[in-house]
């Protein structure tokens, strides 16, 4: 190896125990808590030094944003709508659904981070350039759209609508979980299920709901998965 390679090599170890340290102060203290100061003391390194790698707290974060985006888009790449393999519409809708909740449940400090915290102002102001949040938004209300087209779901909902009410459930059962807010005898993972069954179900059996889609869906898509509403003090505490 030569000195170019070392010396990439330990640049990247280092940016990767910033990272680390990062991640593990926001989900002990939060966002507002962690400062360069105390992401340098985490890994023994002078302040001076983190900013030769990050130029501001903001940007590890948004750096940690992009590496959870990158991971579920590898949960999501398996899914058998992008696949090829066969089955409905209908069931490649609740394998990718599936699939983001179960991203929730293997890495939920990226969960929280992506989803769930506002207080990181660039992931906030930036977040359209998640492209994979676009994407996979995108592509979730294109399989909405053939679900319709199919006549497993009404016309008379718009794909964009069905996605979100979808979307809003699944979160929310994950914050419970996260937040330990579920009862004793309570399984998140079977709630995740029924929500997504139960709502395609209810969809079937309406003909109106009091949501109304964007006027353009691939505008909408340009937008977040799903902004960050919430706050993630629920859960740190």
């Amino acid at each position: 190896m030569g000195i170019k390679e070392r010396q990439e090599r330990d640049r990247e170890t280092v940016r990767r125990a910033i990272l680390d340290a990062a991640r593990d102060l926001f989900v002990q203290d939060g966002f507002e808590r962690v400062s360069i100061r105390r992401v340098a003391e985490r890994i023994e390194y002078s302040p001076a030094a983190i900013y030769g790698y990050f130029p501001s707290k903001d940007d590890i974060f948004f750096a940690l944003a992009e590496e959870g985006f990158a991971l579920l888009a590898g949960v999501q790449a398996a899914a058998p709508g992008r696949t090829g393999c066969a089955g409905t519409p209908l069931e490649h809708i609740r394998d990718t659904f599936w699939r983001f909740y179960v991203f929730s449940r293997e890495h939920p400090q990226y969960f929280a981070l992506m989803f769930v915290d506002r207080s990181v102002p660039r992931i906030s102001r930036e977040y359209e350039r998640f492209a994979f949040a676009r994407e996979m938004k995108e592509w979730l209300v294109t399989q909405v759209a053939d679900a319709v087209e199919a006549g497993l779901l009404p016309a008379s909902i718009p794909p964009a609508v069905i996605f979100q009410l979808l979307t809003s459930a699944l979160i929310g059962i994950a914050v419970a979980r996260l937040s330990d807010r579920l009862a004793t005898g309570e399984d998140a993972d079977a709630l995740a299920r029924d929500a997504i069954d139960v709502t395609l179900a209810g969809l079937r059996s309406v003909s109106a709901v009091h949501s109304s889609a964007p006027s353009c869906v691939h505008d909408e898509a340009r937008s977040s998965l799903l902004d960050p509403q919430l706050s993630s003090q629920e859960f740190r505490s």
